[in-house]
């Protein structure tokens, strides 16, 4: 299922619109630019879930190299933060 909401919010910050659902159909474009095709949001989904991706692995990748800093396992923070 495309996430035109995520896509949206990746590719047209600072645009206005809304989505009713999780359809094209759903959407209402209030910029005074034009609205995006669906074949435009649909071609920009891979490229949004790669984002998506690289930002939760960037993400695992800094918590992991912060806990090796302490020197501590991920249980030991957890226990701290708890």
């Amino acid at each position: 299922m495309i996430d035109y909401a995520a896509i949206l919010s990746r590719r047209y910050e600072g645009k206005e619109w809304t989505l009713d659902g999780d359809d094209y159909t759903g959407l209402t474009w209030m910029s005074d630019t034009s609205k995006p095709s669906k074949a435009t949001l649909d071609g920009f989904w891979e490229s949004v879930q790669q984002d998506i991706a690289e930002e939760v692995t960037a993400k695992a990748s800094a918590k992991a190299s912060a806990i090796a800093k302490l020197g501590l396992t991920a249980d030991e923070v957890a226990a701290l933060l708890s």
